[in-house]
Parts: C-alpha cells; structure tokens; sequence
C-alpha cells in the first residue's frame, strides 16, 4: 500500500468501486458507438420539394404505406400561413424511417420528385452582426474593436505648446 496525504496509509478498492467506474467488456464502446451522429438513423424523416398545397394528410398516406407513422408536421409560412414546401414524417420505429428514405426518396407526388432524408437539428441561433477585422465567423476569434490612438504624455500645458509649435 503506498501512502496517502498526511503519511497515511492508501486503502486500494475493488475494481467497480470509488470514483472510476469499472470498464465492462463492450458495454461501453457499444453505447458510445450508438450515441455518435451518422450510426443510427433516427425515426424522424425530412420531406422537401412538397408541392404548396400538398396537405399532411395526403403524406401521411404516402409514408403509411411504409410504416407505422406516429406524427407528421407541414411547417407553414407565419406571414401567408401557407405550407413552406417541405414536411417531417415521424415514425414509431427507426427502422420504418430507413425504409422509407430507401423507397421514397425520388418519389413524385404532385407532380414533384420528393427529397427524402434524415432529419438533422437546427444549428444553434448566432452568429450574425458586426464585421470587423478577424472576427469572421470562421476566425475563432471574439470581436474586438479597433484600438484608440494613444494619450498623449505629460501636462496640458505641454500638449499647448507643441500643438502652437506646429502651426
């Protein structure tokens, strides 16, 4: 055993107790392996190329054909309150929602070819405003503005005069 803080011996526990957790054979790497993005497909599918009048009735017949549909949501413009173009088509099961990107996608409906892929999330609201030198939003760099001429030195009488010496 070797010594703790203040020459106190260290106890040594059981692998699986303390602050560590124990490494469990696979277990691990399989939950991590599923948890990363692109390995599994989630059971939400993106509709794009959707006719203006295409009703979520009418895609829901569509995708019911492949699976089991739990909900399907047709975003609509808040200014004209029209359909926006597109939809997304939740299934109860991943699995229906891989089978149908495979058998749909390049589907017509309405007399338009449908785009049908995974639904990805939004990125995160940002970004935007101001230019300014290296503050792209690519640079990694916070914005700063540009630095102020330096005061001059010495007293106000001093900065009198060589204001008058150079007229």
């Amino acid at each position: 055993m070797a010594g703790g803080r203040n020459g106190t011996p260290r106890r040594r526990l059981p692998e699986g107790q303390g602050n560590r957790p124990a490494k469990q054979a696979g277990l691990a790497t399989a939950t991590a392996r599923n948890s990363r993005k692109g390995d599994v497909i989630g059971s939400k599918v993106f509709v794009g190329n959707l006719t203006f009048d295409t009703t979520s009735e009418e895609i829901e017949a569509l995708f019911v054909q492949v699976g089991e549909v739990s909900s399907v949501s047709v975003p609509t413009d808040r200014m004209s309150g029209r359909p926006r173009g597109f939809a997304f088509v939740e299934f109860v099961r991943s699995e229906d929602a891989a089978k149908a990107i495979e058998q749909l996608d390049g589907h017509e409906l309405g007399g338009r070819r449908l785009r049908v892929n995974e639904a990805t999330d939004r990125p995160a609201p940002g970004g935007g405003g101001g230019g300014g030198y290296g503050a792209g939003p690519s640079s990694g760099r916070a914005f700063r503005p540009a630095p102020r001429p330096p005061r001059p030195k010495g007293s106000r009488r001093n900065a009198r005069a060589r204001k008058r010496s150079i007229w």
